[in-house]
C-alpha cells in the first residue's frame, strides 16, 4: 500500500508546484523508493488536447494516448517514470465520469452531489496503481482558495481521513514575497495561505516556501509558529539557475528528510545522488555552445515548446555544449525572406503546430536549411511542411499543400501531398475517423512502432531498426507521392510496420536533415538524452565549426 503526498499551493500560481513535486519524487528514487507522479487538476475541460497553448502551454502525450497537463513532462523528465492516462485527470472529466453513471442508473435513482458522487469519483481515481509503488505524489492545481478547486481539497481531506495514520501527508508550496522598500521578507501570504489550507480541515505537514531572499532563521521559526509546522519542515525554495538543480537544492535544504520524517520513517535510507551531480556537472562543465533556432507560431510562449526546449537541453548535455535557443516567428517569414532571419544559426527545428497560420514561413526555413546544408530536424508538422517544399520546389507539385490547410479555409486550393488520416491501426484494431469528429481526443494518439530503412541516417542513430514514439496529429504525408519524392533526394527512412504510414523522411547528402512524424522531445530526459535530439545537437556542433 502506498504512502501519499498530496501537494497543494498558495498566494499565486506558478510558483512551481510541478517542478517541486517532480524535484522530490526524484529525491525518494534516490534513497531506494519507487514512486509515481499525478496530477488533479480543477479546471472543467475534460484535458488539456482542446486548449490553445497560450492557455495552458504544451500538451503533453502519454504512452497510452492520454493528453495532459505539461507537469507530467517534468514528472517523467526527473523519474523516468513513464505516465499514464491515469495520472492526470480534470474536473471535466470527473464531472463526465459522474453524469455517464448517473445515465446509465449506476446511482439507483439517488440525488447525485459533490460530497459524496465526486469526492468519490476523485478518491477512486487517486488511489488507482495503490499496491504498485510506495510513494504516490498528488499535485492539486490551481491554488488553495480557488472556487473550482474545493472538490479536490475535500477529496483529499477524506482521503488521508481514511486511510491510517500516518499513510499521508500534506506539502504546501506558498511565497514569500520580498519588500526592497523596507528590505523585508514578508510572511503574512503564507500565514494567511496556510491558515485558508487549515479551515477547509487540511493541515501541511512540510512548507515549501519560495523566495528571492536567504530565509532567516527568525522568519522559518515565526512560520512554524504561526502555521502549527516543525521548524525543520519548512523548506526554502530559492531560484536556480536550471531546473536540473532542483533535486541536489531541494536535498540541501532537507526536502526529502522532512517528507520521510513526516512519515516517521527511521532510519532514511541514504540517498544516491550520482545521477544528479552528473546531470549537473554535464549543464555547467562544457566545451562551447551553439545556437539553434525552433521556427514556430507559439513563440510568445515558451510553455508551448516545453518539452522540445529540454530536449535540446538534454541533448546538448550529451555532447557537453551549451544550447542557445532562439525563438524565431514563422509567420514573420510570410512577408520576408527567410534567409537575413535564419544566418548564423548552427541547426533549425520546426515543431509540430495545427493550423495554416505560419506555415509558409516554416516551409521557407526548410527550404532555407536544405540548400545552406544547415542541420534540420522536423517534428509532426515540421516534417509535414518538409515534405511539403520537397513537393514544390523538388518534384514539380507547385501547389502541393495539406488536407488541414484547405479544411480550415472552406476551399480546394491545394494538391493535398498531406491528407487527414481516416483510419489506421493500433493494435489489434482499425481506428476510424472523419473530419467532422470532436477535436478532442481523436487523433492518433500515444506510442506507435515504425521499422527503419537499413543503413539509413536514422537507422545509426538510433542503432535499431525497430522503434516506438508518441504520436499527435490528424494529418498524414500522402505515399502516393513517395516514387517521386524519394527520386528527389527525400528517402523514407522510417516506416509503420504495416508499410502505410511515412514516420520518418531524411535528406539524402544532405549533413543531418530528418523530419518525424512522432514527437521525441516527449521521452528525453536529462540523464537520457533521446538519441534524435543528442545527434542533432552533434550536427550542430559540427555546423558551429563550419560556420
Amino acid at each position: 500500500m502506498a504512502r501519499y503526498v498530496f501537494i497543494t499551493g498558495g498566494v499565486v500560481s506558478s510558483l512551481g508546484k510541478g517542478l517541486a513535486s517532480a524535484a522530490l519524487g526524484a529525491l525518494l528514487q534516490a534513497r531506494g523508493f519507487s514512486v509515481r507522479l499525478r496530477k488533479l487538476d480543477p479546471y472543467l475541460n475534460v484535458d488539456p488536447g482542446t486548449m490553445s497553448p497560450f492557455e495552458h502551454g504544451e500538451v503533453f502525450v502519454t504512452d497510452d494516448g492520454a493528453e495532459t497537463d505539461l507537469d507530467l513532462g517534468h514528472y517523467e523528465r526527473f523519474t523516468g517514470v513513464p505516465a499514464r492516462k491515469t495520472d492526470s485527470v480534470s474536473s471535466g472529466r470527473i464531472y463526465t465520469t459522474v453524469l455517464e453513471k448517473e445515465r446509465r442508473g449506476d446511482y439507483l435513482g439517488k440525488t447525485i452531489q459533490v460530497i459524496p458522487h465526486v469526492t468519490n469519483e476523485i478518491k477512486d481515481w487517486i488511489e488507482i496503481g495503490d499496491d504498485e509503488v510506495d510513494f504516490m505524489l498528488c499535485e492539486i492545481g490551481g491554488t488553495v482558495g480557488d472556487i473550482e478547486g474545493l472538490p479536490f481539497f475535500e477529496a483529499i481531506r477524506q482521503f488521508a481521513q481514511e486511510r491510517p495514520r500516518g499513510q499521508c501527508i500534506f506539502m504546501h508550496l506558498t511565497l514569500l514575497p520580498y519588500l526592497a522598500a523596507s528590505g523585508e521578507l514578508k510572511t503574512k501570504p503564507t500565514q494567511h495561505s496556510v491558515k485558508e489550507l487549515r479551515s477547509i480541515g487540511l493541515q501541511p505537514d512540510v512548507l515549501v516556501c519560495r523566495s528571492e531572499q536567504p530565509i532567516p532563521d527568525k522568519e522559518r521559526a515565526k512560520i512554524a509558529l504561526f502555521c502549527n509546522v516543525r521548524p525543520e519542515a519548512v523548506i526554502p525554495a530559492y531560484d536556480l539557475k536550471s531546473i536540473y538543480e532542483a533535486p541536489l537544492a531541494y536535498h540541501r535544504v532537507g526536502l526529502d528528510q522532512a517528507v520521510l520524517d513526516a512519515f516517521q520513517i527511521a532510519p532514511a535510507p541514504r540517498p544516491d545522488l550520482s545521477v544528479w551531480e552528473d546531470v549537473v556537472d554535464r549543464l555547467h562543465n562544457v566545451d562551447g555552445e551553439v545556437n539553434i533556432a525552433i521556427v514556430g507560431k507559439y513563440t510568445a510562449l515558451e510553455d508551448a515548446y516545453k518539452s522540445i526546449k529540454e530536449a535540446l537541453t538534454h541533448g546538448g548535455m550529451a555532447n557537453r555544449v551549451k544550447v542557445n535557443v532562439s525563438w524565431v516567428d514563422a509567420e514573420v517569414f510570410d512577408r520576408e525572406d527567410a534567409a537575413p532571419h535564419l544566418e548564423g544559426f548552427h541547426a533549425i527545428l520546426v515543431p509540430g503546430g495545427f493550423g495554416e497560420r505560419g506555415t509558409e514561413g516554416k516551409i521557407k526555413a526548410a527550404q532555407f536549411a536544405r540548400e545552406r546544408n544547415v542541420p534540420y530536424l522536423g517534428i509532426c508538422l515540421g516534417m509535414q511542411l518538409a515534405v511539403i517544399e520537397a513537393a514544390r520546389n523538388k518534384a514539380g507539385i507547385k501547389d502541393a499543400g495539406s488536407e488541414e490547410f484547405d479544411h480550415e479555409a472552406g476551399q480546394k486550393r491545394f494538391t493535398p501531398v498531406v491528407y487527414h488520416l481516416k483510419e489506421w491501426v493500433q493494435g489489434n484494431y482499425t481506428v476510424t475517423r472523419s473530419a467532422d469528429d470532436d477535436k478532442g481526443g481523436t487523433m492518433r494518439l500515444g506510442a506507435y512502432d515504425a521499422t527503419l530503412k537499413e543503413g539509413s541516417k536514422v537507422a545509426e542513430i538510433y542503432g535499431a531498426t525497430a522503434i516506438e514514439e508518441r504520436h499527435r496529429h490528424r494529418y498524414e504525408v500522402d505515399t502516393k507521392y513517395r516514387d517521386k519524392l524519394e527520386k528527389c533526394g527525400l528517402t523514407f527512412s522510417g516506416m509503420s510496420p504495416d508499410g502505410r504510414l511515412p514516420e520518418i523522411v531524411e535528406w539524402k547528402g544532405h549533413p543531418w536533415f530528418i523530419g518525424v512524424q512522432f514527437h521525441p522531445e516527449l521521452k528525453s530526459k536529462p540523464f537520457a538524452p533521446h538519441p534524435l535530439f543528442a545527434d542533432f545537437v552533434r550536427a550542430a556542433v559540427v555546423s558551429s565549426r563550419l560556420v
